[in-house]
């Protein structure tokens, strides 16, 4: 800052300075207000002149700032192929994050489909170009997978590297929700060929070779475990990674945070609506198809059919996964104003997505729920959040949904419409670049705990230090 002097007015001159002793007295008065104001003219002139001189290091000061943001912006950040997409978010990196993936032996990618296909009778495909990742809502693995595989890849938010020695963040592209449920089904005379226990112990033998794993003690290093059992029996050993998951309800406060890992949604299951929003075709107030009887905190299930299946408007089925299933909830979630999303064996399920891409408005019933991208997603814009001791109470749910107006259900739409592309994983600009671009936020935390991990005394802590931040437990009341 420029320290400026106050500029002091010169004193006025006396009259005799002004006038001649010999003038008349008469002269006098008529000349004294004539000087009195070309004096107030020249001390006028003088603070000009004096403001002139600030203004002109002041401007020059300022002109010199932006020069150098101009110059340091453009040099630390020039402007390469890697050119992001345009993005609403103000959090955005300022360049793309360079990523390494693993080559993985082939048993922890295509051998899991292929050990997949097998336990199903099926006869697997050597060639990987005709491979196909079996339908599930845990498919993100094989979309990331496939996008950094993808040599026509560009504006994302992460840029794939050969060299590891150029990664920032190392991607290790296990299909562990394809593993867990790979198991074969069994039966009489069955051979059990495929352990997703032994697959799990296996990687991580595998991983503790790998020299750029030791470096950081793996935290730079991004897993994804979309089921709530994935890596179950070795997510202790890959905790201080970038976990990619679905939600937190089988993970425990030193393994999982918002902090250091990443929501994903899952997969849809039936086909986006592709009209317009409006209520003349949505006969339905409330739909509803899937499992009846969960654990956990899904056991409010059977208490919601209970309360809702007498319903008028109300259509709440008991089914399991089928193609059958799917397209009677097409059917339903399309003709239907508002679809329940209560808790399944975990505070999260598929259908949440299903009825978004359905551009049916959620009622969600999960008091400990994490969402994906909520940085530039505001659930409620999209959703009716209804705490579970309310939802229980007979007749609550419904008239709550009865009095929403038509136009309230319509600025819902519109609003599902606007943020349907983040569920969409077919998407150029979709649900992957998404889960890249919330990837790559989390390099400087990854940084930081390097650093910190590098400097600290290894202790013994019977709970989680500052260095762990647990995810959200506050329940929700109702958004209506």
């Amino acid at each position: 800052m420029i320290n400026q002097r106050p500029i002091k007015s010169r004193p006025l001159p006396s009259s005799s300075s002004l006038i001649s002793t010999s003038s008349s007295s008469s002269s006098l008065s008529s000349l004294q207000p004539i000087s009195a104001l070309n004096l107030h003219k020249s001390d006028q002139t003088i603070t000009k002149m004096g403001r002139r001189s600030i203004l002109k290091p002041t401007l020059a000061t300022i002109l010199l700032i932006f020069a150098l943001y101009a110059f340091f912006n453009t040099s630390i950040y020039p402007h390469t192929d890697n050119t992001l997409p345009i993005h609403t978010n103000p959090q955005i990196p300022q360049k793309a994050v360079s990523i390494y993936m693993y080559d993985l032996p082939r048993r922890f990618t295509y051998g899991v489909i292929d050990s997949y296909t097998i336990a199903r009778g099926g006869t697997p495909d050597q060639d990987v170009t005709k491979l196909k990742f079996p339908g599930n809502q845990h498919a993100a693995e094989w979309h990331l997978f496939s996008d950094l595989n993808n040599p026509k890849r560009s504006r994302s938010y992460v840029t794939r590297v050969s060299n590891p020695d150029e990664a920032d963040l190392f991607y290790v592209p296990f299909f562990s929700s394809l593993s867990l449920v790979a198991n074969p089904r069994g039966g009489a005379g069955f051979k059990e060929a495929y352990s997703d226990e032994e697959t799990q112990e296996a990687l991580i033998e595998w991983l503790e070779k790998q020299f750029y794993w030791k470096r950081n003690n793996g935290r730079d290093h991004v897993f994804i475990c979309q089921d709530p059992n994935a890596l179950y029996k070795v997510v202790d050993r890959v905790k201080n990674g970038v976990l990619l998951v679905s939600d937190f309800g089988r993970l425990d406060r030193d393994q999982a945070s918002l902090v250091k890992d990443v929501i994903l949604p899952y997969s849809h299951r039936i086909n986006s609506y592709k009209g317009e929003i409006g209520v003349e075709n949505r006969n339905s107030l409330l739909f509803f198809m899937g499992n009846r009887y969960r654990k956990e905190g899904g056991k409010i299930r059977d208490l919601l059919f209970q309360i809702l299946e007498s319903e008028k408007d109300v259509i709440i089925k008991h089914g399991a996964q089928s193609r059958e299933s799917r397209r009677m909830a097409t059917q339903g979630m399309h003709s239907s104003k508002f679809c329940l999303h209560p808790a399944g064996d975990t505070p999260s399920a598929c259908r949440l997505f299903d009825a978004i891409v359905s551009l049916c408005v959620p009622v969600i019933i999960s008091d400990y729920i994490e969402l994906p991208f909520e940085d530039v997603i505001d659930y409620r814009k999209i959703a009716v959040f209804v705490d579970t001791s309310s939802a229980i109470k007979p007749g609550y749910l419904v008239k709550l949904l009865r009095g929403v107006k038509k136009d309230r259900v319509m600025e819902f739409q519109r609003e599902l419409k606007k943020v349907q592309r983040y569920f969409e994983y077919d998407y150029p600009d979709g649900t992957v670049n998404e889960i890249w671009r919330q990837v790559s936020l989390k390099l400087p935390l990854i940084k930081l705990m390097i650093n910190r991990d590098n400097r600290l005394v290894k202790r013994q802590l019977i709970d989680p230090d500052c260095s762990c931040i647990c995810s959200n437990k506050t329940g929700i009341h109702t958004s209506l």
